[in-house]
């Protein structure tokens, strides 16, 4: 049977522990960087409440809203078909694999992932954040109510993770707020918030996925880049990746990929949706994880992932996972 109802109750304080409970139900990794007092059991990190709406055992819509008092990021962990969320109100940052995406009011994104390749979201502070998620789980058809095609819809995830943004249309936008206003019975609700859902599944997805996956099918590239291209910069973001720890120079990296500077720049971006020195950093932080839970020393780290400086090695980590290089060496 279908739940419609809180998580949280209405605006109430959200502390670390708090998250962490509601992380540890949903399969959701969550960090503090910006914590005040950590010497308190459980500071508070934000005040608002969480509204979770089960439609069926497959389909559920979760609505935040939040006063952001200190930042916090998460990675979800729990292989999800496809999740998608929606940006009402804030700003956010997220992440999956080599992909980055700077997010507000108005934008939205849709996501596969496993436990391999979690999805990472940052929280920047302080902020007002109201987010529609929709989570589809463990299925791979949705019903047709269509009497021209009875056949049911096919949304089965892609082989590898996915990260998709796009804009959500504006009426789309005035529904939501309407349906999040209501006060109908609870049964009303979950029939209004099925076909919220089932619209931003359509107007969401990526355009592969709801498309026949027969074997041949051109896959579709980002606007303006050939297959050439996409070669090129595939085999660029491999070097990076593989060789995170070598010192490179946008001209050198732009002859070996037969382009000018500048339109290396702007293809890579428009490809994996962040610059090739922000990918960079992120590989060479990767890779710094893996050595300290080897055992490295920090000073060790830095220098094997391509740092001068320890110090500047140690905020771009914490800047990039919430704690200190040394919280992962000492754990470990």
């Amino acid at each position: 049977m279908a739940t419609l109802g809180p998580i949280t109750p209405s605006c109430v304080p959200l502390t670390t522990h708090d998250l962490l409970a509601i992380g540890q139900r949903f399969g959701i990794d969550y960090r503090f960087p910006e914590a005040p007092d950590r010497s308190q059991p459980a500071p508070c990190v934000a005040r608002g409440r969480v509204m979770d709406v089960e439609i069926d055992p497959t389909l559920r819509v979760t609505h935040s809203d939040l006063d952001v008092l200190h930042a916090y990021a998460s990675t979800s962990r729990r292989a999800a078909p496809w999740f998608l969320s929606v940006i009402l109100e804030g700003h956010i940052q997220v992440g999956l694999g080599h992909q980055s995406f700077q997010l507000q009011a108005g934008d939205a994104f849709s996501a596969h992932f496993n436990e391999q390749t979690g999805l990472e979201v940052f929280q920047p502070a302080p902020q007002r954040l109201r987010i529609l998620n929709v989570s589809l789980l463990a299925c791979k058809e949705l019903p047709s109510f269509s009497s021209i095609n009875p056949s049911p819809i096919d949304v089965a995830p892609p082989a590898t993770p996915v990260l998709h943004t796009w804009q959500v249309p504006q009426f789309l936008i005035h529904s939501l707020e309407a349906a999040l206003a209501s006060n109908w019975p609870v049964e009303r609700q979950r029939l209004l918030w099925q076909g919220l859902a089932l619209q931003l599944l359509a107007h969401g997805l990526p355009a592969a996925s709801l498309e026949s996956n027969d074997a041949g099918k051109a896959v579709s590239l980002p606007s303006g880049l050939t297959q050439r291209d996409h070669q090129r910069l595939e085999c660029l973001r491999q070097q990076l990746e593989h060789s995170p720890n070598q010192d490179y120079r946008l001209e050198q990296l732009a002859r070996n990929a037969a382009m000018s500077p500048s339109s290396l720049r702007t293809k890579f971006h428009r490809c994996y949706g962040c610059s090739i020195f922000d990918y960079l950093r992120r590989c060479r932080l990767t890779q710094a994880q893996a050595y300290l839970r080897k055992g490295y020393s920090v000073q060790q780290t830095a220098h094997a992932c391509g740092y001068r400086h320890a110090t500047n090695f140690a905020t771009a980590f914490k800047r990039a996972f919430g704690i200190a290089p040394h919280e992962v060496f000492h754990r470990h």
